[in-house]
């Protein structure tokens, strides 16, 4: 289905009533409002390589984007490679396709996913999801609303954090799209503790992350603090 003006219309007022000000937040809980989401969290991502969480409605949201930097699979990596609406109507029946995700989506008892890359002209800049503790896929037009809302999130992405557009692109890779700078910095402070090569430090660092159901960016700053995952 085609997007119309009138969708982007009323999304756009729907924002604007939503708060005092325009920003990245009051857009996303205006958007899971509208659409009925129980949460809703934004990953940017810049050039492929380093991802930011942009905005999380709940702890929730904030845990289920943790969740798929940990586990490096999930709708916002798949939304954001493809370019493309990502969706699945019952994770509990998605353990197929995304393994360690569904298993963290059981944990905050979401149901279904909806992932909409943020898109402005060819530069991809992050991905929305959109969380449902029922089982279901949004309906048409839910999609087109939310491809309104899409594109209001990216265009208030790009304001707040401006270096998004300064990036190189690059095509997406198979794997995890980006991880937030101290997770980097702290892959490289276990690959010169333990001699590792940076891929395997950062494998051992979401390793951690998982078996100890600890957010990946908490267990990275225990390494920067301690140069240790002890």
């Amino acid at each position: 289905m085609i997007m119309h003006d009138d969708d982007r219309t009323a999304a756009w007022r729907r924002v604007a009533a939503a708060g005092d000000e325009l920003s990245l937040a009051v857009a996303c809980q205006a958007c899971a409002t509208d659409l009925d989401a129980d949460c809703l969290g934004v990953s940017l991502i810049v050039a492929g390589e380093v991802r930011l969480l942009g905005c999380a409605t709940d702890e929730r949201a904030e845990r289920m984007e943790d969740a798929q930097l940990v586990a490096g699979e999930g709708p916002c990596t798949d939304a954001y490679r493809y370019r493309g609406l990502v969706e699945e109507a019952d994770l509990y029946r998605a353990f197929d396709r995304w393994p360690a995700f569904t298993q963290a989506a059981a944990e905050q008892n979401i149901r279904s996913v909806m992932a909409f890359p943020l898109v402005l002209g060819t530069l991809a800049i992050g991905v929305a999801d959109v969380y449902r503790t029922e089982p279901g896929l949004l309906t048409a037009r839910e999609r087109n609303r939310a491809r309104a809302y899409a594109r209001i999130l990216a265009v208030l992405a790009l304001d707040e954090h401006p270096h998004l557009a300064t990036s190189a692109p690059r095509s997406p890779r198979p794997g995890p799209q980006g991880y937030p700078p101290s997770i980097h910095m702290a892959a490289g402070v276990l690959a010169e503790v333990d001699n590792l090569v940076p891929e395997d430090a950062l494998a051992r660092l979401r390793a951690h992350a998982f078996a100890h159901n600890v957010p990946l960016v908490q267990t990275a700053d225990h390494v920067l603090t301690h140069r240790t995952l002890d």
